[in-house]
């Protein structure tokens, strides 16, 4: 089963699982937001998507984290039963930003509606329900630190369909990130609920921020997705 709990300076959020739970996640990513010839006016979010994804195959590979868990056998048990077993599991897990982990669990809202268009039957699609399972665990983590004016606005309007990243100025979430890394715990405590409502319903901020980006975009021809942005982030990240 995916974990994702609070990193210790509430920098992000660890996502952790067994190989299977790992890999089903990452191949459930791959299949609701399609391939890159698909839905073109989410390519921003898709990356974005596909950044935690790699993540995701990294920790696979055993190049991030590697935790022994417990698995409920004891030795009792195996003297009973005869049998030889290891008394714990291995783990693996990687830490992703708060702000972009929010802004990968409102862009799947899209890609499961455009991959449920596909489908007869979506609500069985066991591929929907493996994201909808991973955006159930982020928001309960968001629970143990949102108020609950913030938690249940933004529960709200993630399980409606008013949530749109078509198109999104998707440098606006590195923005939120790079501000986000250099506050201390206690701003990030204090402001996490105001960013997930933030990138939930695009206010006046963001949208004169995609002005600015459409603007870049008009010089150099480009597409929105491609401007760079100019501040960077730091080479360590503590979690």
């Amino acid at each position: 089963m995916i974990s994702i709990i609070h990193t210790e300076n509430l920098t992000g959020a660890r996502i952790s699982g067994d190989y299977w739970d790992l890999d089903a996640l990452n191949h459930a990513f791959y299949k609701v937001i399609g391939d890159e010839n698909k839905y073109y006016d989410w390519k921003g979010p898709r990356e974005r998507i596909l950044g935690i994804s790699l993540k995701v195959r990294q920790a696979l590979q055993g190049e991030k984290n590697i935790n022994h868990v417990d698995n409920g056998i004891t030795k009792e048990m195996l003297k009973e039963k005869g049998i030889v077993s290891p008394e714990k599991n291995i783990y693996f897990s990687v830490e992703v930003l708060w702000p972009e982990l929010i802004f990968a669990t409102i862009a799947l809202n899209d890609f499961v509606r455009l991959h449920s268009k596909e489908h007869t039957h979506p609500l069985i699609d066991v591929y929907i329900s493996c994201v909808h399972k991973f955006q159930s665990v982020v928001c309960e983590e968001l629970e143990k630190v949102l108020n609950k004016e913030e938690i249940d606005g933004f529960m709200k309007i993630l399980g409606s369909k008013e949530t749109n990243v078509q198109e999104y100025a998707i440098q606006f979430v590195d923005m939120l990130n790079i501000a986000y890394i250099n506050s201390t715990r206690e701003q990030r405590e204090k402001s996490l609920g105001t960013i997930a409502l933030k990138l939930a319903v695009p206010d006046k901020d963001y949208f004169s921020f995609k002005e600015q980006v459409i603007a870049n975009a008009n010089k150099t021809k480009s597409d929105i997705h491609e401007i760079p942005i100019t501040k960077k982030y730091p080479e360590e990240i503590e979690w």
